[in-house]
């Protein structure tokens, strides 16, 4: 296999170099990548019987945290200190939007770009400091991203943008590059997943940039997160125990089972996703007793440490192969997680944060929550409505007639009231008025070829609906 596997890895060298659309570091990072997983030689299983529950000295319960110093200066000091990266190479295509996903509104006319960009000014004019802001595109995001950022130049943030490396789409057949076949276009490529985001600081510049200003820490979170806010207790705890890296993680729902969890392993503190999982295991992973918390891919990670592992050529994330297929080509995409890099750094820890610093909006369902009176928002921060007893959110299924971001809010006149709400289920034609109030468990049907109107001002507690008689 060896043999076979040398001679496959020269032939794509020479195939890579040809390609001229991407970098001497993309190049090398590809080859790294595909050679690695043709070897075949990273254990992709862990030994379940060496898995060991990290005690609080290494998932650090947020209440334990001390308090942030009081003295404003203290705290400017702190910020001076830290860089705010947002993943921003993704799509809003699930949502049926062409751009990056982080220009759609999210309330108030608002996009989660506009919230970003506000929280961070809120920080830095009310303590003189100088946070600024990254944004890591891909190449499907770059150019718009580039077009909106200019919208904030008079904003108190200084904004950079870099992107993440483009590699070529591998084709399963012979293991060659799909460009080298003629598909030169955007299909061609694909962005390696948001562990790449440790080489791309690198590779553009940012990272001896940031190190040039005095900067020791960057921030990491998804840019649909709207819970990932700045937060200064967890900033202060690793400056104080110089860690090099941490992980967010909050306790488990039914909703996040699939969610990668923190082990100790072999004396590490180490992300288990659910691929790395035996088949015999998998129900013990997604249990909630014995895996309690999950990863919300909110990262805190020291600058010196990443520009160290990256030169030494340290950060062999588990490889997560992700099969696609292209006009009838079977490829493959081969992919890292930022949040796997954590057993690479010294005294690495995570945080067990409350509910509220994980707030995606991956779907319509996740944007009524936010859109709706459980949240306000002040300052670029969404804050839960503490009129809201429940805990947990309702839950929200949504039929496919809502998928995309234009159909769901023209089938709203206003969000409906939901403090009261523990479920929602909608299918079908379903239309709704004004100053609706949903509590309790609700279900509405829409009978195929039937358009159903909920009308303005209806409340609806604990009712099933499949037609207008029921309203």
């Amino acid at each position: 296999m060896a043999a076979a596997a040398a001679d496959q890895i020269s032939k794509l060298k020479s195939e890579v170099a040809a390609l001229s659309q991407i970098s001497e570091n993309e190049k090398n990072g590809f080859i790294n990548l595909v050679s690695r997983y043709l070897s075949g030689t990273e254990a992709t299983h862990v030994d379940w019987s060496k898995i060991q529950t990290p005690t609080e000295e290494v998932v650090v319960p947020y209440d334990s945290l001390a308090p942030t110093p009081e003295d404003p200066a203290e705290t400017k000091k702190l910020l001076d200190k830290l860089v705010v990266l947002k993943l921003n190479g993704g799509l809003g295509t699930t949502m049926g939007c062409t751009g990056p996903k982080s220009v759609i509104e999210v309330r108030n006319g608002l996009t989660f770009l506009d919230l970003i960009v506000i929280q961070i000014e809120t920080l830095n004019n009310k303590y003189g400091c100088n946070v600024p802001l990254l944004l890591m595109n891909s190449f499907n995001t770059h150019d718009d991203t580039f077009k909106i950022v200019e919208r904030y130049t008079k904003s108190n943030v200084q904004i950079h943008t870099f992107n993440q490396s483009q590699y070529p789409r591998l084709v399963v057949e012979d293991n060659s590059p799909l460009p080298s076949k003629g598909q030169t276009g955007k299909d061609g490529w694909y962005p390696p997943g948001h562990g790449d985001v440790f080489p791309s600081l690198r590779n553009s510049g940012k990272l001896d940039m940031l190190l040039s200003q005095g900067k020791e820490y960057v921030f990491v979170s998804n840019s649909d997160n709207l819970g990932a806010v700045v937060d200064l207790k967890i900033l202060n705890h690793l400056v104080q125990k110089k860690n090099e890296y941490c992980m967010e993680v909050t306790p488990k729902t039914l909703a996040d089972v699939k969610g990668g969890t923190l082990i100790s392993y072999e004396g590490r503190t180490q992300l288990l996703e659910i691929a790395q999982v035996h088949d015999q295991h998998v129900n013990e992973f997604k249990s909630i007793e014995k895996f309690k918390i999950f990863n919300t891919n909110n990262l805190w990670v020291n600058l010196s440490a990443i520009k160290r592992l990256v030169e030494a050529d340290a950060l062999k994330m588990e490889i997560i192969p992700n099969p696609k297929e292209v006009e009838g080509i079977k490829v493959m995409q081969l992919e890292t997680a930022a949040g796997a890099a954590i057993r690479f750094f010294n005294h690495a820890i995570g945080i067990n944060v409350p509910r509220s610093r994980f707030l995606p909006v991956k779907a319509t369902s996740d944007l009524l929550l936010v859109q709706s009176d459980l949240y306000t928002v002040q300052d670029g921060s969404v804050t839960r409505n503490p009129a809201r007893k429940n805990p947990a959110n309702p839950s929200i299924e949504l039929g496919p007639e809502f998928k995309k971001v234009a159909n769901f809010l023209s089938r709203f006149k206003s969000i409906p009231s939901i403090i009261e709400l523990d479920s929602l289920k909608v299918s079908g034609d379903v239309w709704f008025g004004a100053d609706i109030v949903l509590k309790g468990k609700v279900a509405i049907t829409a009978k195929p070829g039937v358009k159903l109107e909920i009308p303005d001002k209806a409340v609806l507690e604990n009712k099933d609906i499949n037609g207008p008689e029921d309203l």
